[in-house]
């Protein structure tokens, strides 16, 4: 199966999706918030064949996610830090270990517990807050078109909006 490009498609998630694409790019991210700066640490950490490294490196650097430093060591060696784009996704990747810590592993048995630096506390759960800072789920938002929507968004939201009605009658 190819793969799909998202570039052309008018969503927030999909173009996320088409930044920092696959699997091995959301491990490289996350090993990138470990400390973890070089190409070699990178792939002896996550068993990535190196052209697939490559690959996934340059993406996230076309993208601006990580920057290509040179390491100032003879001879060519980078790392690769942290952009301030990329820095951008610690909620992303702090809701999906959230997501995996309660319905993967379960409370009790999560693989890495993320605490204050200062104060040596756990962090919070991550919440959708409104400005007067009342918790919403799901059932509280409303989706509107935005002023970017292209003509797919409006057939999204027409289909979306034909089913909900349907379901209400």
């Amino acid at each position: 199966m190819r793969h799909k490009r998202f570039d052309d498609m008018n969503c927030g998630i999909a173009q996320a999706l088409e930044a920092f694409g696959d699997w091995w790019s959301l491990l490289i991210i996350r090993d990138a918030f470990f400390g973890i700066r070089r190409f070699s640490d990178f792939q002896q950490n996550l068993g990535i064949a190196k052209n697939i490294l490559t690959d996934r490196l340059q993406r996230l650097v076309d993208h601006g996610i990580l920057d290509r430093v040179d390491a100032g060591e003879s001879g060519p060696r980078f790392e690769y830090n942290l952009t301030e784009k990329g820095e951008a996704l610690l909620p992303v990747l702090t809701a999906m270990r959230e997501w995996s810590d309660a319905w993967v592993f379960g409370s009790g048995n999560e693989p890495v517990i993320v605490t204050d630096r200062l104060n040596g506390q756990r962090i919070p759960k991550l919440k959708l807050v409104t400005d007067d800072g009342r918790e919403v789920s799901r059932k509280d938002l409303r989706s509107m078109l935005g002023p970017g929507a292209d003509e797919g968004m409006r057939k999204l939201f027409q289909i979306a909006g034909q089913r909900r009605t349907r379901n209400e009658s």
